[in-house]
């Protein structure tokens, strides 16, 4: 395993679409709001942040556990200018589809004589939850999966997006307005995705302010292999902008046990390779796992040909033993807005001024990861008993290389669905890598990112999971790769959800939730910090956790979730 690269600073870099570097507060009429099932209205805050000064180093990196700290204030709207690349660029889904080839897959049909839209097909979307906005609120478009975020203890908030993120990946992978007939994906006036009857299956595990534990994301994975088969769900593709900067080897690594293990039950698994821009020779975990897609951003240039694209400037590089296997549109892409998220209110910069206020453009290798998700939907409703294994095969030999591109960071090369479709199936497919053992710490898969109790300042950190339930490897890997680390609504000897599925929702069908109850490491229940009981303040959640790095830089906040910026 190939040594990391020091990171820069804190202050130093330019996050991805997710740096949640301070703790979003949110008014009451917030909450009242997504009650009464519209996006949520945030208030305006002020961004805390703790720095501190190393003895050996003149960066300045963030910090929760020093006592010789220096602490600043500052807006949001400061904060969004210092870390967001901010232009006038802007990529439509409609070039991104037209340049990957989706137009005239639509155009064929599967064995069954349906349209190639990825009906049938249902991809795991395991991000900040998708808000009922048009061309994600009609029946059956999405199916909620237990809520495993720290909001999901209030019921106004439950499955909700109330960071935007995944509402914005849900639109690229499989987004469709009401007023689009079929046959008709094409037409240029309607927002569609690239996969536009995949059904998504919304796993919620991130809240507003980017606070999740490697414990819920590793859950969440689980879930999806657990439930794949259920009856309306078809788990085919897992979408997951999401890595941390865990330097623990991925053989052994749990987050990359969790992909590897739903990659054999039959399920792809995209992932982005991070944000951490051309110089970092490291990519994010769990896109260290070399069975699973990892997926880097292209800059298409403001065209649809492909003799002027290039690597996008944030997309991590990798190094010779592991970088994106191919990578796909990933600058400025336009998708559908979250009204009143975080990244809506605190960065206006990705307002797409079309008159209409739907959308939003964001940067990061998020977003390819979830051009590639939709692609994969589209193969899989083609040819329904492809192995995970062929779906790469087919997105890789027939990716186009790039010209005059770094060889590393672009893989295979960029995204062509046309000839991934038109491409006979692979009879030698089958990836012979090293098995991932899972032995590995809870702890060394967080890296760097924890999340804090926001009274107390108490970091779950050891091998304890969110609940504060003792992690055991020999028990899980058994579990995990068996399809059965859940048992009803019980994860690791905890209930973390409802057993059954129960009522209805704008998306279908919701999996009932029951309360935590369990005492967290911090020796209080999560139902004492909700967005609904407590306001979140400075000192919060965030000030602590994803704002280092996370969702996808890794991590959409500092460096882990995958989008690297709203620009």
């Amino acid at each position: 395993m190939s040594t990391k690269s020091p990171r820069r600073s804190v202050t130093g870099r330019r996050w991805p679409v997710g740096v949640l570097s301070a703790a979003l507060a949110m008014s009451a009429g917030a909450a009242t709001a997504l009650a009464g099932g519209v996006p949520a209205q945030a208030a305006t805050t002020t961004t805390t942040t703790t720095t501190k000064t190393s003895t050996t180093s003149t960066s300045v990196t963030t910090s929760v556990t020093t006592t010789t700290s220096t602490t600043s204030t500052t807006t949001q709207t400061t904060d969004a200018r210092n870390r967001w690349l901010l232009d006038s660029t802007l990529t439509s889904l409609r070039d991104v589809n037209s340049m990957i080839g989706a137009p005239q897959v639509w155009a064929k049909r599967d064995a069954s004589g349906r349209l190639l839209t990825g009906q049938g097909v249902g991809v795991a979307l395991i991000d900040s939850g998708i808000a009922p906005v048009k061309g994600l609120s009609q029946p059956g478009k999405v199916v909620n999966g237990p809520d495993l975020s720290v909001e999901s203890q209030a019921a106004n908030l439950r499955n909700l997006d109330t960071f935007g993120h995944g509402t914005h990946m849900a639109g690229i992978i499989a987004g469709r307005d009401p007023e689009v007939g079929a046959g008709q994906e094409a037409d240029p006036r309607y927002f569609v995705g690239v996969a536009p009857d995949a059904r998504l299956v919304n796993l919620r595990v991130a809240a507003a302010d980017g606070a999740v534990d490697v414990s819920q994301v590793i859950a969440a994975i689980d879930w999806a292999v657990t439930h794949r088969n259920d009856a309306g769900l078809n788990i085919r593709v897992i979408n997951l902008s999401f890595g941390t900067d865990s330097l623990q080897d991925p053989k052994y690594d749990p987050l990359s046990y969790a992909v590897e293990a739903a990659w054999r039950a039959g399920i792809v698994v995209v992932v982005s390779v991070g944000n951490d821009g051309p110089t970092d020779t490291r990519v994010g975990n769990p896109a260290l796992n070399p069975y699973i897609i990892a997926v880097g951003g292209s800059d298409i240039s403001g065209t649809i040909a492909r003799n002027d694209d290039k690597i996008g400037a944030f997309s991590t590089r990798g190094n010779t033993v592991r970088h994106a296997d191919l990578v796909a549109p990933g600058r400025s892409v336009v998708s559908l807005r979250d009204p009143g998220a975080f990244v809506d209110v605190n960065y206006p910069g990705g307002l797409v001024n079309d008159g209409t206020g739907r959308y939003f453009k964001g940067s990061g290798t998020s977003q390819a990861a979830a051009v590639v998700s939709g692609a994969a939907a589209l193969l899989l409703q083609q040819r329904p008993t492809l192995t995970p294994d062929q779906v790469k095969k087919l997105l890789m030999s027939t990716a186009n290389p790039m010209t005059g591109v770094d060889t590393i960071a672009q893989g295979a090369g960029e995204l062509n669905i046309q000839s991934a479709v038109m491409a006979a199936t692979p009879t030698t497919a089958t990836q012979s890598f090293t098995r991932a053992l899972g032995t590995g710490t809870l702890e060394g898969a967080r890296g760097t990112a924890h999340i804090a109790d926001s009274e107390t300042g108490i970091e779950l950190t050891g091998e304890r999971d969110i609940m504060g339930k003792a992690w055991s490897p020999a028990t899980w890997t058994v579990a995990s790769a068996a399809g059965k680390a859940w048992v009803g609504g019980t994860w690791n000897g905890n209930i973390w959800a409802g057993a059954d599925w129960t009522g209805t929702s704008w998306a279908t069908k919701t999996w009932s939730t029951t309360s935590w109850t369990a005492r967290t490491w911090s020796g209080s229940t999560w139902t004492a910090r909700t967005w609904s009981s407590a306001g979140w303040t400075g000192s919060t959640w965030s000030a602590r956790t994803w704002s280092a790095r996370t969702w996808s830089a890794r991590t959409w906040s500092g460096g882990y979730w995958a989008s690297r910026t709203w620009q």
